[in-house]
């Protein structure tokens, strides 16, 4: 092959006892890597790489992490050698389906206590380097009937809009509700600002008759909630 000539790696070029699809098709799902499934996603490399060994590198970025992994950006995709525009919303829209299934199967999960509250919530706040501020509205049964994010950024004043967190809990006729954010730098402790917009949204909540009952605060390996020391009154 002349040295001017590019050429981009495939599964094809795999043994085909290695190559994923196959594996897959004889095996099962179960068989295969978190590797594997990566590059079926991708379906070829580089000119210097197979699809495997640009799925590797790939996690291997991600400290082998696939909820880190889950969470990056299209533009952080794109920095990779051989991943296009095609290849990176493939990749995206393969998180984004997963995202999508524990969204809906935590919808009507019960929640007896903070541990309860941070599985439901924990998948969509761990690993992001930014902070979001999520809602959990649950119905008289502590039942989960919805979960969105409220907002993006430093959890502030003007990031809590009070007419549409009681809006959202009316439209699903929730009687009870939970908050949460992620503090990307990995402290546990709340800051005055914390506990300043958690007294702000119990407040408000007890005007319409709904229980503000726990604030988390979520890092990457634990998660602190505010009810279980004692500063929700």
């Amino acid at each position: 092959m002349s040295k001017n000539k590019t050429y981009s790696y495939s599964i094809k070029d795999l043994a085909l006892e290695d190559r994923p699809r196959e594996k897959y098709r004889s095996k099962g799902p179960e068989a295969l890597s978190d590797t594997d499934l990566i590059a079926i996603l991708l379906r070829s490399g580089n000119n210097e790489e197979t699809a495997i060994m640009l799925s590797q590198r790939i996690l291997q970025a991600f400290d082998n992490d696939l909820c880190k992994l889950s969470c990056c950006s299209y533009k952080q995709l794109m920095e990779f050698k051989g991943i296009g525009d095609t290849k990176a919303i493939t990749l995206m829209a393969a998180f984004e389906l997963g995202k999508r299934k524990h969204h809906r199967k935590t919808k009507f999960t019960s929640i007896h206590n903070s541990g309860d509250a941070d599985k439901a919530i924990r998948f969509e706040l761990h690993a992001l380097k930014h902070e979001e501020f999520w809602i959990l509205l649950l119905d008289h049964q502590n039942r989960v009937l919805n979960k969105y994010k409220a907002s993006q950024g430093g959890l502030t004043n003007t990031s809590v809009d009070m007419r549409l967190i009681i809006k959202e809990a009316m439209i699903h006729s929730a009687t009870q509700m939970i908050i949460a954010h992620n503090h990307p730098s990995g402290s546990l402790s709340p800051s005055k600002q914390d506990l300043h917009i958690t007294d702000k949204i119990k407040r408000g909540l007890k005007m319409v008759d709904i229980e503000l009952l726990d604030h988390l605060i979520i890092t990457y390996d634990d998660y602190f909630s505010l009810a279980d020391h004692g500063l929700i009154e």
